[in-house]
């Protein structure tokens, strides 16, 4: 079992805060292992206030929901009430965010933990993310939910991006209910 150490950690954190930088973006960064707990976090100069806390809840939502925020958007949609709740839960450290910028810190095919930025605008967000750990050689293609085994890619007609075909079934003919 692979864990993410803070010397890695540090790397994703100076990667990105360089990255957004790049930009002309003034951002906070989080890095959490797989349980969601914090192993490193700062604020670059400039970045607003709550930012630092933002980040925090995006790569916790990415290491514990164990898929991207921008993955998990379309299933918060069609099930609002259940995400509300999910935050509600007595063992959630923090809030549940999918959204951009939250990305699941996965190599080897093990999800080890979660990156967060919070700053720029929601596509910066996930652009620095995204970025990063690509170029530190980890893992951005994660399975559908529901659909055992095979990572997404382009999205195929007739299925949606939580793994659920127009129907309401997910791709193995089972009903998605969400979890």
């Amino acid at each position: 079992m692979s864990t993410l150490t803070l010397g890695a950690a540090d790397e994703i954190v100076d990667a990105a805060l360089k990255r957004a930088q790049s930009l002309g973006k003034a951002v906070s960064v989080a890095v959490v292992d797989a349980g969601g707990f914090v192993i490193s976090v700062r604020r670059s100069d400039g970045a607003r206030p709550l930012t630092p806390d933002i980040a925090r809840a995006k790569a916790y939502t990415a290491a514990v929901m164990q898929r991207p925020g921008k993955m998990l958007k379309k299933w918060q949609e069609s099930q609002p009430v259940f995400f509300a709740q999910l935050s509600q839960l007595p063992g959630a450290a923090l809030p549940i965010m999918a959204t951009e910028g939250s990305v699941t810190i996965k190599r080897d095919g093990e999800i080890i933990g979660g990156l967060g930025i919070a700053g720029g605008t929601a596509d910066e967000d996930q652009q620095v993310a995204d970025d990063v750990l690509q170029s530190l050689g980890y893992e951005l293609e994660f399975a559908a939910w529901g659909v055992a085994g095979t990572p997404t890619g382009p999205k195929q007609s007739g299925t949606t991006e939580a793994g659920a075909t127009d129907n309401g079934t997910t791709g193995n003919g089972t009903t998605d209910k969400g979890a």
